[in-house]
């Protein structure tokens, strides 16, 4: 192993230790149901409109030495754009909705859509940890969790497309940053990256299990939105992502 994806399996495991201990302190016997609902609420909100972080990291200039990097970045961006539709499926699943976007969902934005035009290679960091922190050091905690007797196979499309077993995105990004050789300087900026999402993952990840442990609820607003999500997850079909992803270059 080189020193380099030495350097990243240590900040994946950190988040998957991070996120195991947590599983493990607010789920011994199985995931809360309205922890659950919390949960899917921040990853639908979360990943809406991911694909534009990767076409934007793709387009950056800072990209035009690492050619197959750029290119996988925007296969990656096609495959990933529907997936908070699952989130949405898995809510109405529940007889929930995706809500409002909670404020450590707010955050992560307002922290990442600046810094990918000026520094890309710091977001990629954090994809790398979104891709992998259920697996390794955290599987076992995240099994557990979905062992509640409410859960069922209607409403955890989701988070088992996300445990990465069958398609392990995680491996594929750390391979792809591998792959291409990047810069002393453009290393740095995934190691910073990978820290900065590992801490603001572990917010909302945190705010699922328990919505006090930082602030109170923030209340709801009206949202002209709200109806035009409802009618997009009600016409969605999990089907299209195995017709779609069936066409993306290997």
């Amino acid at each position: 192993m080189s020193t380099r994806e030495q350097e990243y399996t240590t900040r994946v495991q950190i988040a998957r230790c991070a996120f195991a201990e947590l599983m493990t302190k607010y789920f011994p016997e199985g995931a809360a149901r309205d922890a659950y609902i919390r949960y899917l609420q921040f990853q639908y909100h979360l990943t809406c409109g991911v694909q534009e972080y990767f076409l934007a990291i793709a387009a950056s200039s800072r990209l035009r030495p690492y050619r197959r990097l750029r290119a996988f970045l925007v296969d990656f961006a096609y495959e990933e754009e529907k997936h908070y539709l699952l989130a949405g499926k898995d809510l109405a699943a529940l007889g929930a909705s995706p809500g409002e976007e909670p404020l450590d969902v707010a955050l992560w934005h307002a922290y990442f859509r600046p810094v990918t035009r000026f520094r890309p290679f710091e977001r990629l960091g954090a994809a790398l940890i979104l891709e992998s922190i259920a697996g390794g050091q955290a599987a076992a905690s995240v099994s557990k969790a979905l062992s509640a007797p409410f859960l069922s196979r209607e409403n955890t499309r989701f988070l088992v497309l996300h445990r990465h077993e069958a398609i392990p995105h995680g491996e594929q990004v750390m391979d792809a940053i591998l792959s291409a050789n990047l810069s002393a300087e453009d290393h740095r900026s995934v190691i910073r990256g990978a820290a900065v999402g590992t801490t603001l993952y572990m917010r909302m990840a945190t705010w699922a299990a328990d919505p006090t442990a930082f602030c109170c609820d923030i209340p709801a607003l009206l949202v002209e939105g709200s109806k035009r999500r409802e009618e997009e997850i009600a016409a969605f079909d999990p089907l299209e992502l195995a017709a779609e992803e069936a066409w993306l270059p290997a």
